[in-house]
């Protein structure tokens, strides 16, 4: 099962990725974790983007391509992945979709959690007062101004991969708006219809 998860921040993407990584064996793959793994690694695209953020700039989308080609090759990845954080832009949906059809693979289905940005604010207070209450430390930009920035990035860079994939006929939506079990009940549903 190969899924990507799409949605503002806040929108709950975080915590049904951590659910489908235990029903259904699959790995949730962040890029930036991928990033920094293949650079500690030194592998050949690791080296590449070392030398890219060493110079201060941002890693290109073919870097980034290649850092996922690597990550999915591994064997924990072979009956699937969730992508997370990936791809941010369509451009980045198209270089995917490139590289797994290179591969003899596709996409089972996009996962766009709707939401109603007016409430995001609350759910992000919310998990901050979570995240204390059980002695963690809360996200660096868990706060109003950065989510407000996130928003408006989101809706610049991301929200168009909603249009790119519903025309590939791989973007279902849930209802984020939800409770947790609900919404989980409704990507399982949803899950169940995409033939995998």
């Amino acid at each position: 099962m190969k899924l990507i998860l799409l949605g503002p921040p806040g929108a709950g993407k975080g915590t049904q990725a951590v659910r489908l990584v235990e029903k259904h064996g699959i790995p949730q793959l962040s890029t930036g974790d991928m990033l920094r793994a293949a650079v500690k690694a030194g592998t050949p695209v690791g080296v590449k983007a070392k030398a890219v953020m060493d110079a201060g700039k941002l890693v290109s989308d073919d870097i980034v391509v290649g850092i996922v080609a690597d990550r999915i090759e591994e064997p924990d990845a072979h009956n699937g992945f969730i992508l997370d954080g990936f791809p941010r832009t369509v451009a980045q949906a198209v270089a995917l979709d490139k590289m797994l059809a290179e591969k003899g693979m596709r996409l089972d289905a996009v996962i766009e959690f709707l939401v109603d940005e007016s409430i995001l604010l609350s759910r992000i207070e919310r998990r901050v007062a979570d995240t204390i209450a059980t002695g963690g430390t809360p996200r660096k930009d868990d706060n109003a101004e950065a989510l407000k920035a996130r928003l408006e990035s989101y809706r610049k860079e991301t929200a168009p991969l909603s249009d790119y994939y519903r025309k590939c006929g791989d973007l279902y939506t849930v209802d984020a708006m939800k409770s947790i079990e609900d919404v989980s009940a409704e990507i399982d549903a949803l899950l169940d219809t995409v033939s995998v």
